[in-house]
């Protein structure tokens, strides 16, 4: 009897031995693979070079879409398009913005997304700074002054340099005199804006009903040169953005009575109703088929830049991940899929609409990996409100390299993420999901949802360590012999509410989007 539970534990031991021995074989394989025949900047250059920004509902999307299954299938992938609902198309032409009066000057500018386009040869027109009112009633009586005319419905920026660039090189006093004069403008602005009885959305549509020639904005990003790009409001006149400069110079003539005029030619095209996707690719599973592994990044940006960091950086990951895993681990024990979401800019509709329609999927996910914040190493993940989620990601972090996950800082249980990003919504639904969320690089004020967010942001060591660190997470997560624990943790009180916190609750996606 003892013979043979020394023989069974004998048996034990070279088992575990040749397990542990065969995954650090992988490990370095990954390594390896990630560092010496590396497809990132290839990804890269065709992702933001050649197909460039990726707007819901436009071309270039699509083209994306097409892109990425033809890439996978390179790789010996299986991927495909699958439609989840529609979205207002529409496609960006060419945008060339002239002051023309009191002086000639190109300007710095483009049209915001979905802009209506103006006639062939533009549109020249006086630029006014939008009616400062007493009240609601009183703004509505001075509408009659933006007819014809382009209307300023952004704040005149005081200074162009970002808080840093002035506390390093102003006089305290000179920075003091400063803060407060950005202070007193905010407020007086605030002011403005809220005496004409409309909401930021709103206030585009009531100018163009009261004939505007069109609408500019100017929103700084807080960074040299750097300008947030969004949506347009409007539906028969052009929505421009220029840059904080140029805005400030046109601001300037207009408050001193110069009247400036800007000529705008502003070229796009509305198309309609457009079929929106998420491209799924898989690897299937040879023991577990029926349970999933997810590599998670939106595939969507917004088209001021070319959405490097946001999120091609992402989507760079995971597909390199992908590319890595097929042609070392071609078997893995559960599925691997890579999820590229659509529209995740306009409130995570690819993965909400997923996690609706694929309910056999989420229900058996062990894992989800997801990352879109920016170019950046990565340096926290939070365990979501699952209970027992360090004992699965700390199993799963144990073989990265040290020079990876040593500067990664682990928050458990940590407490459920309503939104922000896409892992929120498979947390929604009960699945274990997790932001890889990355150093700032100084996101949110030069690349996130800006005019800079391009290639030449990235930082491609960075990257790299990440495609390993999802890479060798992904493999242990289809390796492991237990399944995840879905079990979550009581909730704390909302310091703010002074109530419990409640688990956040699945919402499906916007399925017909910017059409009403």
């Amino acid at each position: 009897m003892k013979k043979n539970l020394r023989t069974l534990f004998s048996l034990f031991l070279v088992a575990g031995t040749m397990q542990l021995q065969a995954q650090e074989e992988m490990v370095d394989k990954i390594v390896k693979e990630a560092n010496e025949n590396s497809k990132l900047e290839e990804i890269a250059h065709e992702l933001m070079d050649e197909i460039g920004p990726r707007l819901v509902g436009t071309p270039e999307m699509k083209k994306a879409h097409d892109w990425a299954v033809k890439k996978y299938d390179s790789w010996g992938i299986s991927a495909e398009n699958q439609e989840w609902g529609t979205w207002k198309g529409w496609e960006r032409g060419i945008t060339h913005v002239d002051m023309v009066s009191p002086r000639v000057s190109s300007l710095h500018a483009r049209q915001l997304a979905w802009s209506p386009s103006t006639r062939k040869k533009g549109i020249t027109a006086e630029v006014v700074i939008l009616p400062e009112a007493k009240n609601a009633n009183d703004f509505k009586n001075m509408l009659s002054r933006v007819k014809g005319k382009f209307v300023m419905i952004s704040q005149h920026q005081p200074t162009g340099r970002p808080a840093a660039n002035w506390e390093e090189w102003a006089t305290e006093k000179s920075w003091k005199n400063m803060q407060q004069k950005i202070n007193k403008t905010d407020s007086l602005w605030s002011k403005r804006i809220e005496n004409t009885g409309y909401s930021s959305r709103e206030l585009p549509k009531a100018l163009e009903e009261a004939g505007a020639a069109g609408i500019i904005t100017s929103n700084w990003s807080r960074g040299f040169g750097a300008n947030k790009v969004f949506g347009a409001y409007t539906k028969e006149i052009p929505s421009i953005d220029i840059a904080l400069e140029d805005y400030g110079m046109l601001y300037r003539l207009a408050e001193n009575g110069s009247a400036p005029e800007i000529k705008v030619v502003a070229q796009s095209k509305d198309l309609g109703e457009m079929p929106t996707f998420n491209t799924i690719a898989r690897i299937e599973g040879s023991e577990k088929p029926e349970e999933y592994v997810i590599l998670s990044a939106h595939f969507d940006s917004w088209d001021g830049g070319t959405g490097a960091t946001d999120n091609g950086t992402g989507t760079m990951v995971m597909m390199e991940a992908m590319r890595i895993l097929k042609k070392l681990y071609p078997n893995p024990k559960r599925t691997i899929i890579a999820g590229h979401w659509g529209s995740e800019e306009q409130g995570l509709n690819g993965s909400r609409a997923f996690v609706k329609d694929h309910p056999e999927i989420v229900a058996n996910v062990q894992a989800v990996f997801n990352q879109d914040n920016g170019t950046g190493r990565v340096k926290y993940i939070s365990g979501q409100g699952f209970l027992h989620a360090y004992d699965y990601i700390g199993r799963w972090l144990q073989p990265v390299p040290q020079e990876i996950k040593g500067e990664i800082e682990t928050i458990f249980p940590g407490t459920p993420s309503g939104g922000g990003s896409d892992y929120a919504s498979f947390v929604a639904a009960g699945a274990p999901a997790f932001g890889l969320t990355s150093l700032s690089w100084s996101y949110w004020n030069y690349t996130w949802h800006t005019n800079l967010d391009t290639y030449d942001k990235i930082v491609f060591d960075d990257v790299r360590d990440n495609v390993i660190l999802t890479s060798i997470m992904a493999y242990m997560a289809s390796e492991d012999p237990e399944t995840a624990s879905r079990e979550k943790t009581v909730l704390p009180m909302n310091d703010r509410t002074g109530k419990q916190m409640t688990w956040p609750e699945p919402r499906d996606a916007e399925r017909r989007g910017g059409l009403d």
